[in-house]
């Protein structure tokens, strides 16, 4: 029976193959579907898809996961193990991964893991079974999660053994009565996918529970205003960060999205005697915002990063201000580089909530998107097993410290935070000159040699160089 089955389904998709090829090679562009492969390779599939949803709803297409662009180019940067000159870790040391957060604060916060999970707000974006599932994946760990811009949610506060909470521009989490019951405060001036846009939730897409965590009432919408409420000047800011400071005694941060103004807004959050500052490159995640925010505004996590560790260097608030690195972030060599560029922890969000539905995605997949298990009033949220979901994520967060671990010993290191940008090299002379790190096709002393004849060239001819020849064809 089976034989038949077989060969009758073969006679069919051959006939069908074969008349469907028919048509592609007679038919002129204007009746074939052909036409849709130079039409999507002209402006792209995503472009393609999202002018279609564009014209269909009449509204910006929100994405989940922000954007699909990787601006950072983490794959040119790599380590470089030690064997006579230096010799590598003995196997039977551990390497040390716990880290401090906001040394000098009353209360400082220490973590196992510089990996911690980025602000991702219940209702906002995920759902409160994601949420408590994030939680208990990092108490499980030791490291922190975030509550993202929403109110206090109890289920997340129990779950989360470390819990950093931001003061947001909605206002929902901006009470003593619930900042003070946080770890460590995060004041979120704005994101890299979003900037400082003000973002707007309907109140007709707002549960009651979500409702109760914001504390807005039932025809009230959810406004994320572009400002911090009550912080028009610098001197409030100012104001702000020391009185929460004074208050609760945690870690007091900014948070704001990666621009090429960043120094001139760290050296205001240096004046507030800030405890860390978090940088949202141009590739963090969001839930929902618009394309055009997602793929055109803000500064790749990679390039904001070494300003940012480069400009408290030069204000030798290095050993005081904390530096956390987010924004696309995906891989443990990606978190060990950022660390080795000057990060001192570094959040992770889309991949998180990847490694958490993990095994799960089988219960909604080919018919609907894995978030669909995670996203707040997505339609299979309800069928998220959430200690499966944390154990996943755990073994995630445990993996990816043992995988950075692992490059410390070859790199002669015994602590994450141990590792610097003198154990990195480049494959790419503008970015070796852009981060300070050395050309991995030049020796050591012969790169400035190096660079001097590079700069007799004109610009064009440089990025040209850079881009078709390999780099044996660039030293001659």
């Amino acid at each position: 029976m089976f034989n038949i089955v077989s060969s009758f389904s073969r006679k069919i998709a051959n006939e069908v193959v074969d008349k469907a090829l028919e048509r592609l090679t007679r038919d002129q562009y204007t009746e074939n579907i052909f036409e849709m492969v130079p039409v999507a390779k002209k402006v792209g599939i995503i472009n393609l898809m999202e002018n279609v949803m564009r014209a269909e709803k009449g509204i910006p297409p929100g994405r989940p996961l922000g954007s699909h662009m990787r601006f950072s180019p983490w794959d040119k940067l790599l380590f470089n193990p030690v064997h006579l000159h230096r010799f590598p870790t003995p196997e039977n040391v551990n390497i040390s991964s716990s880290v401090t957060i906001g040394k000098n604060a009353k209360k400082p916060l220490t973590i196992s893991t510089p990996i911690m999970i980025a602000a991702m707000s219940y209702g906002g974006a995920l759902s409160k079974k994601t949420k408590i599932a994030l939680a208990k994946a990092a108490s499980k760990i030791g490291t922190a999660t975030n509550t993202g811009e929403t109110g206090l949610m109890e289920e997340e506060r129990e779950a989360a053994s470390l819990l950093i909470g931001q003061y947001n521009r909605g206002g929902w989490l901006n009470t003593p009565d619930k900042y003070k019951r946080l770890d460590a405060i995060e004041i979120q001036l704005g994101q890299g996918a979003q900037g400082s846009t003000p973002q707007r939730t309907a109140a007709k897409n707002i549960g009651e529970e979500y409702r109760e965590v914001l504390g807005v009432s039932e025809e009230e919408d959810a406004l994320i205003h572009s400002r911090l409420p009550a912080v028009d000047t610098k001197e409030q800011f100012i104001e702000l960060v020391r009185k929460l400071k004074d208050e609760t005694g945690v870690p007091v941060g900014l948070k704001f999205a990666a621009t090429h103004h960043l120094e001139k807004e760290i050296q205001i959050a240096l004046e507030a005697s800030v405890d860390f500052i978090t940088i949202d490159g141009a590739e963090g995640g969001t839930h929902a915002a618009a394309p055009i925010l997602e793929d055109d505004v803000g500064l790749p996590t990679l390039f904001a990063l070494s300003r940012a560790a480069k400009f408290l260097a030069k204000k030798g608030a290095t050993n005081d201000v904390s530096l956390i690195a987010t924004g696309g972030l995906v891989t443990p060599g990606e978190y060990l580089k950022a660390l080795a560029l000057g990060a001192d922890a570094i959040y992770i969000g889309t991949i998180a909530v990847m490694a958490l539905v993990g095994d799960q995605m089988t219960k909604v997949l080919p018919f609907e998107a894995p978030t669909s298990l995670a996203v707040y009033n997505a339609k299979a949220t309800e069928q998220l097993d959430v200690d499966r979901g944390a154990n996943n994520l755990f073994n995630y967060l445990n993996a990816a410290t043992q995988e950075m671990s692992l490059v410390c010993y070859s790199l002669g290191k015994t602590s994450l935070s141990d590792v610097s940008a003198s154990d990195l090299c480049s494959l790419d002379p503008f970015l070796s000159r852009a981060l300070g790190i050395d050309l991995g096709y030049v020796a050591p002393e012969e790169q400035e040699q190096f660079f001097e004849g590079f700069t007799d060239l004109p610009l064009h001819e440089m990025a040209q160089i850079n881009e078709n020849q390999s780099p044996e064809q660039q030293i001659h």
